[in-house]
Parts: C-alpha cells; structure tokens; sequence
C-alpha cells in the first residue's frame, strides 16, 4: 500500500473507531444512561476518544509491516448499567450499537461503488477511497463482535445468556487479554476470509 493509501486507511480507521464508541454512548443515553453525554463522550473530538496503543499504534505498526490485517480500538464510552431501563436486553442493545453502524458504513460505501458506474464515475481513486472504507468497517465489526472480552460480542453474549451462566463468563473474562492476543495472531486468518467475502458481496470486487 503505497504512502497516501497507508495514511487514508489509517484516519478511516481513527473515525470508524471514533462513530464506533460514540454510537455506545448514544445507545446507552437512549436506554436511560447518560453517563457517556456527562464525561463528554458523545462527540468527534478524537482526543475524547483515542487510546494510544489501541488507536494508533497497533494500527500503525500492522499497516506499516503489511500485517495483512488492521484493527484498533478506542477508550470505551463508559455506562452505568443500573441505569438502563431494560437490564439486560438494553445491554444487549449498547453492546451492538458500535457493530452496527460499523457495518451501515461498510453497506453504505458499498452501495455507492456498485452504483458509482451508472453515475458514470469510473475514478480509481474513487473506488480505491471507497473501497477501503468498506474493508476497514467489516473488519472493524468482525473484530468487535468476536465473543472475547472486552470485545463487544463478548458482552452482547454476556446479555443474552441466562443468569446460570454469569460466573462461568466472569471466570472466562480473566483470561480474555491473553486469550483475545493468541486470536489476533492465530485466529484471525480464519475470520479474514469472511471480511473478504462480505467485502465483495457488498462491492462486486474480487480481493
């Protein structure tokens, strides 16, 4: 990936990461919490936002190394629980939040490459632009949704399993960063394939 592609792929990150959190923190404020609204964090300031390992450099060391793969995070928008109106399901809802508009990029790009010929746009900067923004979403929302804390599938499952089984997921919960670093390095290439196969299902382009 050459210069200027590395840098736009890195600051489609940083704001896939950033609407990411803030849709939580929206989410939550409509489930009953405004925790996220008082600490400031419903906003597109980045330095609300950004970790620096997690939002710049893991991104920039796996870029700059062609891992083949970028992901980040940022700070997560905090919420208080008590305060959601519908336990567990709300939840559920603020968990997935963040996924959800990752992949309402992702289709929404994705839309305007597939319709791009017919307004007679045939730019490969255009498609290169684009394109990347569609690659970086479903990756985003593949990563975010995998079932390893503090991941959000770890905590939409967390949601939606009956109460017998919360001690087993806080006991599998102190092991998630060790846990959630051997998938990263090993278990990724089994997802990959799938962000490939979304990627063209969205766009009609072969990677």
């Amino acid at each position: 990936m050459s210069g200027p592609l590395s840098i736009f792929y890195f600051l489609v990150l940083i704001i896939s990461i950033i609407l990411h959190e803030v849709a939580h923190g929206i989410a939550a404020e409509r489930e009953g919490d405004p925790t996220a609204r008082m600490l400031g964090r419903i906003t597109l300031n980045p330095l609300k936002h950004i970790e620096w390992f997690g939002s710049v450099i893991l991104p920039l060391v796996l870029i700059l190394s062609n891992a083949g793969f970028v992901v980040g995070w940022a700070k997560p928008v905090p919420y208080n629980p008590d305060n959601l109106k519908r336990g567990k399901k709300s939840v559920a809802i603020v968990s997935m939040a963040g996924i959800l508009v990752n992949l309402s990029i992702a289709v929404f790009f994705g839309l305007l490459i597939r319709l791009a010929p017919f307004a007679h746009i045939y730019s490969t900067g255009f498609f290169e632009i684009a394109s990347i923004i569609v690659l970086v979403n479903i990756v985003l929302a593949l990563f975010n949704a995998i079932p390893i804390a503090p991941l959000d599938g770890f905590r939409f499952l967390s949601a939606i399993l009956p109460f017998k089984y919360d001690s087993q997921m806080r006991a599998f919960e102190r092991y998630s960063l060790p846990i959630l670093i051997i998938f990263l390095f090993w278990g990724w290439k089994f997802v990959a394939p799938l962000a490939f196969k979304i990627f063209t299902l969205l766009t009609g382009i072969l990677l």
